[in-house]
């Protein structure tokens, strides 16, 4: 039986939080997401990330170059990362290989101006999700090297959207410490 990480959690957690009258809605959030491929969950992942991302880039203008402290990234540095993790990723998980110039070392050409980071993280999140929702069962388990280890590409997958989740949260402390409320946190009116 295949198990995504989400139907793990939401099961998990149905026994936590019975006391506290959520357990009817995690258990049909469980039989939905267990309905669902690992491809759709996580493509869904990649593009809640990339709206989230592409918000924080245009709420953040005039404060790229803003570190919380010497030697640690700024916040464009952390857009840039998300560039260049979807492209490697997108590259692992469709067996295209590294550019020429990625294998010597060489960086791409950090992005500093707010309009085209915007558009460079939608375009990267976009080509991710569709790289994501058009894999299938087994070419998710097809072995992959990357940071030096063997792993299928859904551990691949698995691993890099994790850490994406905690750039998001470094991102939000960044704005946050900068007195830029993530706009969807803003109340409605």
């Amino acid at each position: 039986m295949k198990w995504n990480r989400v139907a793990v959690l939401a099961v998990a957690t149905v026994g936590m939080v019975s006391g506290m009258g959520l357990a009817p809605r995690l258990e049909a959030q469980t039989q939905m997401t267990a309905s669902m491929s690992v491809q759709s969950v996580e493509a869904a992942d990649a593009g809640r990330l990339g709206q989230k991302f592409v918000a924080l880039a245009g709420a953040m203008t005039g404060k790229y170059d803003w570190r919380p402290g010497p030697g640690v990234r700024s916040v464009a540095d952390v857009f840039n990362l998300m560039l260049r993790e979807n492209g490697m990723l997108t590259r692992v998980l469709t067996g295209e290989p590294m550019q020429p110039d990625a294998k010597q070392g060489a960086k791409m050409m950090p992005i500093s101006d707010p309009a085209k980071m915007q558009d460079a993280l939608r375009a990267s999140y976009d080509a991710l999700q569709k790289t994501i929702g058009g894999m299938t069962d087994s070419q998710m388990q097809e072995q992959v090297k990357m940071f030096g280890r063997e792993m299928t590409k859904q551990n691949a997958l698995l691993m890099l959207l994790s850490d994406q989740h905690e750039h998001l949260g470094q991102s939000i402390a960044y704005a946050r410490t900068n007195g830029v409320v993530p706009p969807w946190s803003k109340p409605r009116s």
